[in-house]
């Protein structure tokens, strides 16, 4: 594996880590029925759970 490969692979990986950021973002920014109605899974219980930085999606693959 070359490393323009390996630079390749991180770029994408880190662009789609960014969307997946922005994404949850703009569904956190909807009111709570809104999130509920589209089937957010952390609508339920988003006054329950304290929200620790980045998210869950950081490191999933």
């Amino acid at each position: 594996m070359s490393i323009i490969s390996s630079i390749g692979r991180i770029a994408t990986e880190f662009s789609a880590a960014r969307a997946r950021y922005q994404t949850e973002r703009a569904i956190r920014a909807l009111p709570v029925e809104l999130q509920k109605d589209i089937g957010w899974p952390e609508a339920a219980d988003t006054k329950a759970r304290a929200h620790n930085g980045v998210g869950s999606w950081a490191g999933a693959k």
